[in-house]
Order: structure tokens, then sequence, then C-alpha cells
């Protein structure tokens, strides 16, 4: 059960001051408790750099966060919570009030965002626009000014990194040939200028830009391309007689490429001027991948770098839901023409499609994440870098594409969008056709309310009928609990089985899987309400579908904010949780709050997995007795070869351990430490990097998930 609260899940809710003398008191000492802890972590970093970390100092700085969190459970504490309501609401006026400002400035000014936001009124209604304003900017703060300072100090190209990158070309092994593969059509005469400058200054030399010309009816454009081959060899263009949209353009340009590699540019975008070299140095890394992608932001109107998406290492469920390998892609060439290159119909999503079979051909092995931003997506207008909107015919293609590729593979699902207007798709697989026995495992102490609600909201909710729950009662003492497992025993599928041990999760589930009798095991706490009636379905489909482990679901406070989204692991130290006091209604980093994703752990207050890999991995550990016991277990099923995956559609609520209290008391401080210190000797190699989340982005507990870091865990000469 992944610890709540603790040290990985630290509450970054903004606090108000307190009024009264023992508020007041109390905040004094929690802020001087955060002093302390930073001041600490100052003096470990110091320490780190030396490769000395006093033992002492590791104690100490785990029993002040510990003091910390004992504060925020005390009776206190949690009287001033309306006033960190009132905090909550003002730092969620500050983030509008802040995406606002960036998206009048991405927009080109307060005009276009104003016709933007009477055409979203005029479609949706003041809902409408409601739902934009919560989704704006991610539903993150984003702070451009930041990203500018990032940008200078960690993703700019100094002379020593310029003549190190001269150094390094004449010690790679294998030096690959790039074809550029350029789809054009009446373009912005400066924007077109700005792409192909952006080629013919590139650091590395061995590439060909391939453009084809789609029929244009405007003459700059012949004038342009012919003045451009002419002054470089490397451009080779051909003209089109007719119009055939992006499929059939891109298939002409690609009949010019004679590369070892195709690379997909946009004619309005831009390269950066080490994105082929970087791109180059990964293939020499990974010389069996045939597919490469890298993150990605946009340019603005006046060509100021914004919205940076950094992106997951490759994520099968992820690429399913939406595109994330497009922008840069590149793929062996070989590979393209095998697949059969870009096919017509599938307009607006043909680099998706494309995507799509070649995975199928080449295997999720072949692909491989290049954590830099190698390429800058302009937000011209007609351009879906500045609105999904703006071309609905590619949601409709992606559809397809990947309805064809799910056919092609024998998988039994539907696919539809999966929130609201946002190009996110939802892959809701066919549960099997003779639905599998599963079997709930709810411990429990006393706590009779919660228990009720939870059993009563699965009976009562779940579509799925083929289930036996089964309640481990953990020395329940209560006349009222008892008599409520007796009233429970007459149900043909609730049994009730008791242990008096001392409380041990992971035991307590160990030992009940051994008494399931479900073909699948679904680990379920005891203070779960079910919202979604088929949240089962959902997690069984998923479940179901090979080479998949643990699926988990998506669990909100009673508040309607996220409580579960996933978990990442180092965040905030051993591990935290995905877009953690989300509202209801954003959509998260990209899109991400809102789309099945592999993960590498999820919690177990609401898993799902095959009854065989529970065994084959041996179970939760008991030696992690409450903390980090889940979230080691799915990196154990991840190394036994099986992919986690969390899904943002199986939603219910959690009234997080309301029966057991904190974690963190100073009668259990002991045992976390513990098993912290066993994640660390076990999983530590994984803290700095887990492929589900991007070394641009922060770890800190002090931070939102998804801000960037400062620095970076890798840099572009990596």
């Amino acid at each position: 059960m992944t610890p709540s609260p603790s040290p990985t899940e630290s509450d970054h809710t903004p606090i108000v001051r307190a009024e009264s003398p023992e508020q007041t008191a109390l905040q004094r000492e929690l802020d001087a408790a955060n002093m302390r802890v930073a001041e600490l972590e100052s003096d470990l970093k110091e320490a780190l750099r030396d490769a000395t970390v006093s033992p002492h100092a590791q104690r100490e700085l785990a029993k002040l966060r510990a003091d910390i969190t004992v504060l925020q459970q005390s009776h206190s504490w949690r009287i001033t919570a309306p006033l960190r309501r009132v905090s909550v609401l003002a730092t969620k006026a500050r983030l509008i009030l802040q995406s606002v400002r960036h998206q009048i400035h991405t927009r080109g000014g307060l005009r276009k965002s104003l016709i933007l936001g009477a055409g979203i009124l005029h479609r949706e209604g003041i809902a409408g626009v409601r739902k934009k304003l919560r989704r704006l900017n991610n539903g993150l703060g984003y702070n451009q000014v930041a990203y500018s300072n990032w940008i200078a100090q960690y993703d700019s190209l100094t002379p020593a990194i310029r003549a190190e990158m001269q150094r390094r070309l004449q010690t790679f092994k294998r030096t690959p040939s790039f074809s550029i593969i350029v789809p054009a059509y009446n373009s912005d005469p400066r924007y077109l200028r700005e792409m192909i400058k952006s080629v013919r200054e590139q650091v590395y030399p061995n590439w060909e830009l391939c453009i084809a010309d789609d029929a244009s009816t405007l003459a700059h454009m012949k004038d342009i391309l012919r003045e451009e081959s002419a002054r470089d060899p490397r451009i080779k263009v051909c003209f089109r007689t007719e119009n055939g949209h992006i499929s059939e353009a891109s298939n002409s340009a690609l009949s010019l490429a004679s590369g070892d590699f195709v690379v997909l540019l946009d004619h309005d975008d831009v390269l950066p001027e080490h994105a082929l070299f970087v791109v180059a140095q990964y293939i020499n890394k990974h010389p069996n991948a045939r597919m490469f992608y890298s993150d990605e932001d946009k340019l603005t109107a006046n060509g100021t770098r914004t919205t940076p998406y950094f992106k997951s290492d490759w994520n099968p469920e992820m690429f399913r839901a939406q595109n994330m390998f497009s922008h840069l892609g590149v793929f062996e060439a070989a590979l393209v023409r095998e697949a059969g290159g870009f096919r017509k119909g599938f307009e607006g999503s043909q680099d998706h499609d494309l995507a799509l079979r070649c995975v199928e051909l080449s295997g999720h092995d072949k692909v491989v994440h290049i954590p830099h931003v190698l390429y800058h997506w302009r937000m011209a207008p007609g351009s879906t870098a500045g609105h999904s909107d703006e071309k609905p015919y590619a949601l409709v293609a992606a559809i397809r594409a990947v309805e064809e590729h799910l056919r092609r593979n024998n998988i039994d699902a539907t696919v539809g969008q999966a929130f609201d207007r946002l190009p996110i798709l939802h892959v809701r697989y066919a549960t099997p056709t003779l639905p599998p026995l599963v079997s709930l495992l709810i411990p429990t102490r006393d706590g009779v309310d919660l228990l009720r609600q939870c059993i009563d909201s699965v009976l009562n909710k779940t579509t799925y009928k083929n289930y036996e729950i089964i309640v481990v009662d953990n020395g329940s003492e209560r006349p009222e609990t008892l008599a409520y497992f007796e009233n429970i025993k007459q149900h043909q599928n609730i049994h009730v089985l008791c242990d008096e041990s001392p409380f041990n999760f992971s035991k307590l589930n160990n030992d009940a899987a051994i008494e399931a009798k479900g073909e699948y095991l679904c680990l379920l706490n005891n203070d779960i309400e079910v919202i979604s009636p088929d949240w089962l379905d959902e997690m069984i489909g998923i479940a179901s579908q090979p080479g998949n482990g643990a699926v988990g679901a998506s669990l909100w406070y009673p508040d309607d904010t996220l409580q579960h989204g996933g978990v990442l692991i180092g965040l905030g130290g051993v591990a935290g949780h995905m877009h953690r006091l989300m509202a209801y209604g954003n959509v998260g980093y990209f899109g991400r709050a809102v789309a099945t994703q592999n993960l590498s752990a999820v919690t177990a207050a609401c898993l799902v997995i095959r009854k065989s890999i529970y065994e084959e991995v041996g179970g939760l550990d008991e030696a992690l007795a409450v903390a980090f016991n889940d979230v080691d277990f799915c990196l154990r099923v991840r190394e036994a070869g099986y992919r986690n995956v969390w899904t943002p559609h199986a939603q219910l609520y959690h009234h997080e351990s309301a029966t057991r209290g904190s974690d963190m008391d100073p009668d259990k401080y002991e045992r976390f430490v513990k098993e912290v210190r066993l994640m660390e000797s076990r999983w530590a190699a994984m803290f700095e990097h887990d492929p589900a989340y991007n070394p641009n982005l922060s770890l800190s507990a002090q931070v939102l998930p998804f801000t960037l870091a400062d620095p970076p865990r890798t840099n572009i000469l990596d």
C-alpha cells in the first residue's frame, strides 16, 4: 500500500496563516521544521558531492520529515483546513490568470485569444468556457520566464558544446544519412525559409532535405524552393501536378529519399541546430533500434519557444491514446518502405498511422526515446499545435488508425474519444468471452461504516458480475463490526477470513490470495467507494491483454481532487503520485491524467492482476509491512517482463487511511525508515530515471510533478 501521508506524498497545498495563538504556534513550528529540512538537504547535497553521506544526517532528515507529517496530522492542523481551502482557491485563481496570460502570449495577442474564446462560447456555451479554463496549460501552472531561463541555461549551444560535437562526430562508429521528409502546400514564405534554414544549419552534415510541393497555388512556392535547392545540392524538390493532401505529398517526398533514416518535418516547423547530431548519437548508442522520437516544444507567432512536452520513454499504451511519437519522429528508411509509407485517408494522423504500422513490424524494443527537445512546433493558424479543434478530421483519422491497428493485432477493443474535445483516445478492451472469476481482497480492522460503504458500492454499482469478495478481518473488536461480518457472510460470494496477527498489509493480502478462487486478484482498500460502474470491466479488459501485469485505477478524494493517477518512482524520495490533488475536469500534463498509459507502479488501494503473475513474483513482500509494498511489487512485476498499466477510466473514491491513522506516527517511525532503506537498497537505480517520467522534469517533493528539473538529469551531450 503506497504510504499516505509520507515524505513521498508531501502535501503541496498552500497554507494560509492561522489566526489563533495555537494555530500560529503550530504554523511557526512547521515553518521552522521545513527550514531545518531545507538546510539539512543542502548539507546532504554538499556531502553527496564529496561522496560522503552521513547516516546520522540521513536519519535526521527522515525524522524531520516525520515531524512535519505528525504536525499535519494533529488536531490543530485539521481545524485549519478551511483556511487552507481558501488558499487553494486563491492559488487556483492565480494559476488560471497565469494560464490566461500564457494563452494570450502564445495566440499572438488579446484579440486572437478573445476570438478563440468567442468561438468556444458560441459552440459550447458558458460551460464550455469553464471547461476550457480548467484545461488551460494542461491543468498545471506554467511559467514562461522559467522555461526561457531553463533554455538559456540547459538547452542552448555554446562554442564549447559545438566544438565538442564536432570532435565527437569524428568518433562516431556509424554516420547515418538522414532524409528529411517535408510535404508543403501554400506555405507562409517566412516560415518556409525558416524551416529550410534550420535544416541547413544542422551541426550534423549528413542529411538531405526532400520537399514535395503539393500543387501549391501561390507563385512564391516554386520560386523559393528552386532558389533553395540551387543553393544546396542536399535540398531535393519535386512539384506535384495535382493536390493529393498530406499523405500523398509525403509519399512524393519519400520517393526522393536515399538516406538510412527518414525524419518527419512539417513545412512551417523548425529543428534546433543540434537535432540530427543528437539523433545520430543515439543511433550509435542503440545500434539495433529502428525508430526514435524526441521531446518537443512550440513556437509562438513571434518565434518564442513555449509549452515543452517532455515525454516518457516508449509507452505502448499511451501511444494508442495519443501520438507521442511524431515530433521529432525518425524511422529507419527500410522500415518505412516495408510498412508501405503513408496511407491516403489518414490525413491529419498519417504519421500516427505510419508509426503504429512500423511498431508492429519492428517490435516495441526497437523504439527509443531521446529526452531532448529536438523539434519546435509552430503555433500557426490552422495548426493543431495552436488548438486541437483546428483539424477535427485528424481525430477521426486517429480513431481509424488505432482501430485498424487493433484489428491487425487481433485485439478485441473499441476506440473513442476519452475527454471532451481533447484528441486523447480511449481504447476500451473487451473482457474475455467467458468473464473470469475475480477475487476482491479487502483487508480491514473495524471501521465498519467505511467497509459497508465499500462493499455496498461494489455490490450495487459494479456491472461486472463474476467476482467474489474476501474480507480479511485483522482483529476487529467492535460489536457492530462483528455483527456486520455475520450479515455479509449470508452472501454466497462474500467470505470473511480472520487474522489476529499484527497489521501487515502484505501478509494479509498474500494469505487471502492463497484462499482466492479467482483467475484474477483485485487488491482493494476498505475505504474505496465505486464511482464508475464499469470500473472492473475496464481493469479486467486491460489485465487480460497478453504481456500486461498490474492495472491501477483512478482514485479520487471525496472533494473530487485526484489521489492516485499512477505512481512515479523517485518522486519526492522513493515514490509519489502523479497529478496528486489535481481538480476533477483537468487533463493533467499533456493529457496524461486522462490517458491510459504504462507506468512503473500503481497503488494497491485498487489493483488488478492475474493470480498467476501475483504468484510468479511471490506476491507482496512481507518485509514491507505498510509502506511501498505496492511499489516494490509493481517493480518486480515489471522486472519479470510485464507492463503495468494505469487507466483513468476506472474511477473510485478513496477515503484514504481513515481507519488506521498515519504511517508516520512516532511509534511507527523505525519501521518506516527500515522500509525506506529496503527500497533504496533494491531500487535506487530507478530513483533517478523512471521510464514513465522524463529526466528534464523535477523529482523534488517541494514542487509539483512535471515541473522543470533544475538541473535536468541529462544534457545535450548525453
